[in-house]
C-alpha cells in the first residue's frame, strides 16, 4: 500500500467540488473515528495525527486507565488507504472519505487498531501461500426514532400509518413500504463500492439481512464498516434508525453477522477441496481450529452485555460450537455446495461486533487448527440445541475466557488483549451502575 497520494487526486477533488475529506478509522467497537481535513491538504499528503488511545475508546466515551495506555497519551499517525477514497453519498455538500490505518510515530502499525489486527492475520496466511476469502451476512432493524433510551425500540410506521405487526418474514412487500430508504441505501452502497448481494426481510419486526459478496478480508471488512455507517445515515434521512444491536427488541430475534470463509492457493484453487472434489485435510483442520479457539475469543464476537441475549435455543442463533452440514442449529455450518465453493459459516458473531475483529478472530482460529493439524469433532447431524449450552452467557464470563488462557494472547499479542479487556471492563462497570426496567418491575415490591 502506497503512502503517496495519487497524482490525480487533487484534480478529481476539484472536478467534484470536494472541499473536505472525512479521515476515518474503525475503533475497537467498529465505530468511525477521525478528523475532517481540507481536501487540498489531503491530496498533497499532509500529516495527520490523533491520540493513540482513541482506537480503544469505549462505547460510553470513556477510556481505560490501565497502564497499557501511557499517561502521556501519545499520538499515532493516521495514514490513508488511498484505495478507499470515496464520495460521501449522504453529505449535503460534496465531500469525500478515506479509511485510515493507525501507525505509531516510529512507523509500525498501532497494535490497538482493529485494522492492524486483521492485517497481521492476513500476513500469516500469506506466509503459508494461502489467501482467505470471506463474505458476511449482516442483519439489522429499522426502528422508529427513540429519543428516550428508557423506552423500548419500536417498528417504524408504514405508508398507511400502521406499524409492522408480524407475518412479514421473507416477504417482499416491506420493500415497497420503505422504498425511499431502500432506493437511497442501494445507491449509497454502489457509490461506496460495497458489493451487496441479496437482501431479505428477516423474522423480526422490520428486521432485514443483506449479504455482501465474497472478497479479500480487508476489502470486505472495510465494506462492512461502511455498510453500517451508510445504513445509519440513510435511515436518519428517512426518519428511522438503523440498529445493529445483537438483541434490540425484547421477544424478537437477535441480529447476527454470519461469516462465510474459504481459503485459496496462489492459483485461486479452493484448498478446502481435494482434486477429486472431496473434503481436504486442511478443511477439517480449519474447522477444528475454530472449535478449539473460538470459545476463548467470544468477547470479539459478542462484545457487549446485550450481545448475550441473542444466544437462545430454537432461534437459529447458536448455543455451542458444534459443526454440521447445512445445519443452522450449529455454531459452525457447512453449506451444501460444489467443491469450488466449499466453505465454513461462522454463525456466532452478532451484528454489533466489529467486522475487522470478527474476520481476524475467525481466520486466526482456523489457521491455528491447520498449523497444529487439529482434528474436529464429528459433524452434528441432529439439532445442536439438544446439546449443552456451552457459549458464555454473560460478558464477564466471556471476559474471563478471553484473558484466562493463552489463546487470545497467542493469536493477537499481549498488548491488544490487555487493551481490549480493559475497555470491556470499563463498559461492564458502566452498565452495572445503571438500574434497568426489569429490576424496577419485579424488585421494587420485594424490597
Amino acid at each position: 500500500m502506497s503512502h503517496t497520494p495519487p497524482a490525480h487526486l487533487a484534480a478529481d477533488f476539484a472536478a467534484q467540488g470536494v472541499s473536505d475529506v472525512e479521515c476515518v478509522f474503525p475503533d475497537v467497537s467498529g465505530h468511525p473515528r477521525g478528523k475532517l481535513m481540507p481536501a487540498d491538504a489531503f491530496a498533497r499528503g499532509a500529516e495527520l495525527r490523533i491520540a493513540q488511545a482513541i482506537p480503544m475508546q469505549c462505547v460510553t466515551g470513556d477510556y481505560s486507565y490501565d497502564p497499557i495506555f501511557p499517561d502521556q497519551d501519545p499520538d499515532v499517525l493516521l495514514v490513508p488507504d488511498y484505495a478507499t477514497v470515496r464520495a460521501v453519498p449522504w453529505a449535503s455538500v460534496p465531500r469525500a472519505l478515506a479509511i485510515h490505518d493507525c501507525h505509531e510515530l516510529t512507523g509500525e502499525l498501532c497494535q490497538f487498531a482493529p485494522r492492524t489486527i486483521l492485517r497481521d492475520v492476513m500476513a500469516r496466511y500469506e506466509r503459508h501461500g494461502l489467501r482467505p476469502v470471506v463474505a458476511p451476512e449482516i442483519e439489522f432493524y429499522l426502528t422508529a426514532p427513540c429519543d428516550d433510551p428508557s423506552q423500548p425500540l419500536r417498528a417504524p410506521p408504514m405508508r398507511g400509518g400502521r406499524v409492522e405487526a408480524g407475518q412479514s418474514a421473507f416477504s417482499l412487500d416491506t420493500l415497497n413500504e420503505h422504498a425511499a430508504f431502500w432506493d437511497e441505501f442501494r445507491a449509497a452502497l454502489q457509490a461506496l463500492g460495497i458489493r451487496a448481494d441479496t437482501w431479505i426481510h428477516e423474522v423480526g419486526l422490520t428486521q432485514f439481512e443483506i449479504n455482501l459478496l465474497h472478497d479479500d478480508p480487508l476489502v470486505v471488512a472495510d465494506q462492512a464498516f461502511l455498510f453500517k455507517v451508510a445504513a445509519k445515515e440513510i435511515a436518519l434521512k428517512h426518519g428511522m434508525n438503523a440498529v445493529f444491536m445483537a438483541k434490540p427488541i425484547a421477544h424478537q430475534p437477535g441480529s447476527s453477522m454470519h461469516l462465510h470463509q474459504s481459503l485459496v492457493d496462489a492459483d485461486g484453487r479452493n484448498v478446502f477441496s481435494n482434486a477429486d472434489g472431496g473434503e481436504s485435510a486442511l478443511f477439517r483442520q480449519y474447522i477444528a481450529g475454530l472449535q478449539a479457539n473460538l470459545p476463548s475469543l467470544m468477547l470479539l464476537f459478542a462484545p457487549f452485555v446485550n450481545s448475550y441475549r441473542r444466544f437462545v435455543k430454537g432461534s437459529q442463533a447458536p448455543v455451542n460450537f458444534h459443526w454440521g452440514y447445512d445445519n443452522r442449529t450449529a455454531g459452525l455450518r457447512i453449506p451444501r455446495s460444489g467443491a469450488a465453493a466449499r466453505r465454513v459459516e461462522n454463525r456466532v458473531a452478532g451484528a454489533d461486533a466489529n467486522p475487522y475483529l470478527v474476520i481476524a478472530a475467525t481466520l486466526a482460529a482456523g489457521l491455528d487448527g491447520i498449523e497444529r493439524a487439529l482434528p474436529p469433532t464429528d459433524a452434528m447431524n441432529d439439532s445442536a440445541y439438544e446439546s449443552a449450552h456451552t457459549l458464555p452467557r454473560t460478558l464477564p464470563a466471556a471476559l474471563q475466557a478471553f484473558t484466562g488462557d493463552d489463546v487470545a494472547r497467542r493469536l493477537f499479542g499481549e498488548r491488544f488483549v490487555r487493551a481490549y479487556a480493559a475497555v470491556k471492563d470499563v463498559e461492564h462497570e458502566s452498565w452495572l451502575a445503571e438500574i434497568g426496567a426489569w429490576e424496577r418491575r419485579f424488585l421494587v415490591a420485594q424490597a
